[in-house]
């Protein structure tokens, strides 16, 4: 008897829960990112006295979902910092520049997510805290020179590495940005940062586009949904 209540209830329950008609789902989560930053200044890149390299950086926060079935907004709000380091001959010696910067970055893409997998794409803005650089030990706050935000396009894909895609999940990813607005200002193009040297520009001022390369990890946790049922009735909100 116990087992046929059981099985009445269960059938029940599938029954319910097909009679649902899913119109929304909100999802939230924590996130970090680490990498190879920097930015791209052709005028830089063609300096005979400059050779780039590598800089890393990172970057740490949350967001927010909002989904219909397998497409979706997400909104991520994340604390940055970033680099961008030179070898740099002066008067025939070799020494090091870097400029470090800080940020606080605001997401808005389009994801499609399905069979554990996502694409993303979209803008993000940058609201520049500090940026500063430092030429042979010695540092220099440059932040009157710089924008205080600059845009962004990113674009990323990776797999759901824990759980699923549903109450919650852990996401493994691969992004790529990269700046399509200047990050020098009105006075840093007049003073020619960011490397302030004339023989640099020899061609013209040239634009400066920060970049970003590397690995996104999500830990995500479903909110709920709204349903509404098929025969109807209002929609109401559902939680995971």
């Amino acid at each position: 008897m116990k087992n046929i209540l059981f099985i009445i209830f269960l059938f029940a329950g599938l029954n319910y829960v097909h009679s649902q008609k899913q119109i929304v789902w909100f999802d939230a989560g924590l996130k970090a990112q680490y990498g190879a930053t920097g930015f791209y200044n052709s005028a830089m890149g063609n300096f005979s006295d400059l050779n780039y390299r590598i800089g890393t950086g990172y970057s740490f926060g949350g967001k927010i979902g909002i989904n219909f079935r397998y497409n979706g907004l997400a909104i991520d709000v994340m604390y940055n910092k970033a680099s961008q380091p030179f070898d740099y001959t002066v008067n025939d010696q070799q020494t090091n520049l870097q400029y470090d910067w800080n940020s606080i970055d605001v997401y808005a893409l389009f994801r499609h997510a399905k069979n554990l997998g996502y694409f993303e794409i979209g803008p993000k803005i940058s609201f520049v805290d500090n940026v500063s650089d430092n030429l042979g030990g010695v540092d220099q706050d440059r932040s009157p020179l710089y924008n205080k935000n600059f845009f962004s396009g990113v674009i990323g894909f990776g797999a759901n590495i824990i759980g699923n895609d549903g109450a919650f999940s852990g996401i493994l990813g691969l992004r790529f940005e990269y700046g399509f607005t200047d990050f020098v200002n009105e006075d840093g193009k007049t003073l020619g940062a960011p490397l302030i040297n004339p023989a640099v520009y020899t061609d013209g001022y040239k634009s400066t586009a920060p970049a970003f390369a590397g690995i996104v990890f999500e830990i995500n946790w479903g909110i709920g949904y709204f349903a509404k049922a098929q025969c109807g009735a209002r929609s109401k909100f559902i939680k995971f």
